[in-house]
């Protein structure tokens, strides 16, 4: 594969620092040309941003940009592209690849890039397999840990780390002798659709017939992760691939010690016995998200989303069996062909999907807790117009 004209962009990110310096060390030897730009936040506390750029030789420019409104991340955003515009006028870069700090997602920075008017050609996170399961417990508060990138900064490192790990349709997957085969299934189970390419695998070498290597020619074969790095992105197709009304969920699964359960179900949540089950679900797994239906909010679609111990809760919009025929225009298509492909005949695309991924997971005790939170026989037969009289019990979390 032949690196794109003009200046494509790689955005490799992770909070495995050790793996994520792996993967950009590897794509700085397999693409001739290419330089690193890396912004560190960890000199926040003294006003500034760090900027460096190197390639295989070094560090070849270093500056700083200020903090925007106390933001070390906002500085990164306003600073980023017109180093990269930079770079791309200058005409000697082949390929810009983008190391994240620490606790910056990528999806930020991969929408920041393309809507600077730049190719974003690959997003990438670098992860050590041992590594996924503490990080994925892991509840402290990023701030706790040295790792947030601004005062406000409320997020833990759990829940950061599941979503740089499943917005990137690539995973950079270190050789960790520490990872068994119940690592590498955690990993392959919460995210089955990434491509994940070994950051040690080189480009392979040419060999003729009776099998001698022979000299690399001038335009050598790419590595896995660097193929993988300058395959394409579509910035709208990753944002839709998190929205919980549409996201590509991971399908159930069994093996190694891990498993994925699947819970799919057509009658809605009783506000007040969920709210009580809530701290018993958000601890069944080491990760669960989805989507979900309260019997007293039949409009809204609610969003789960728990890691490290705790759940976040939070309204992604209307169902869309609560809007008029003409709102319908108005979402976007890879919504409509989601709810279409799940649509009841009364319900509309209103329901329960959450998916629960753990190592030892307790799959019949969860199954019976979800199911006796649910509408009884009795309740669901009163229906929508007594649903809505049922305790309010979400409503103090949702104005959390």
């Amino acid at each position: 594969m032949a690196v794109p004209p003009g200046l494509p962009v790689v955005i490799v990110g992770g909070l495995h620092a050790d793996a994520r310096r792996a993967a950009v060390a590897r794509l700085l030897a397999d693409v001739p040309g290419s330089v690193v730009l890396h912004h560190d936040l960890s000199t926040a506390a003294a006003g500034t941003v760090v900027r460096t750029i190197r390639d295989t030789s070094g560090v070849l420019d270093a500056g700083e940009a200020p903090l925007v409104n106390d933001c070390a991340c906002c500085a990164l955003r306003e600073d980023l592209v017109p180093e990269l515009e930079r770079l791309r006028d200058a005409g000697s870069t082949r390929l810009a690849v983008v190391e994240l700090w620490d606790s910056v997602e990528p999806k930020a920075m991969a929408e920041v890039v393309t809507a600077g008017g730049l190719t974003v050609t690959g997003v990438i996170t670098a992860v050590d397999p041992a590594l996924v399961l503490p990080y994925l417990g892991n509840g402290d508060d990023l701030a706790d840990a040295g790792l947030a990138a601004a005062a406000t900064d409320q997020r833990t490192v759990a829940d950061t780390f599941a979503r740089q790990l499943e917005y990137a349709p690539v995973l950079a997957v270190a050789d960790s002798p520490e990872a068994d085969d119940e690592d590498r299934e955690l990993l392959a189970q919460l995210h089955p659709t990434a491509r994940r390419a070994p950051v040690g695998q080189s480009a392979p070498a040419d060999r003729d017939d009776d099998g001698l290597t022979v000299p690399t020619p001038r335009r050598r074969p790419l590595s896995p992760l660097a193929e993988a790095a300058l395959a394409g992105f579509d910035v709208e197709a990753a944002a839709a691939a998190q929205h919980p009304a549409c996201a590509l969920l991971p399908a159930e699964a069994d093996a190694h010690g891990v498993s994925t359960l699947v819970w799919h179900r057509r009658r809605p949540f009783h506000p007040e016995r969920l709210y009580a089950a809530l701290e018993d679900l958000t601890c069944a797994a080491a990760r669960s998200r989805g989507r979900f239906w309260l019997a007293d909010k039949p409009d809204t679609l609610f969003h789960w989303d728990a890691a490290g111990g705790a759940l976040c809760v939070e309204s992604a919009g209307p169902w869309l069996a609560s809007l008029p025929d003409a709102a319908w225009e108005m979402v976007p298509p890879v919504r409509r062909a989601a709810a279409a492909l799940d649509w009841h005949p009364e319900h509309g695309d209103r329901g329960q999907h959450l998916v629960f991924t753990s190592p030892g997971l307790d799959r019949d005790g969860l199954e019976r807790l979800l199911e006796s939170c649910l509408l009884t026989d009795a309740e669901y037969a009163a229906g929508p117009d007594a649903w809505q009289r049922l305790p309010h019990a979400f409503d103090t979390l949702l104005e959390v």
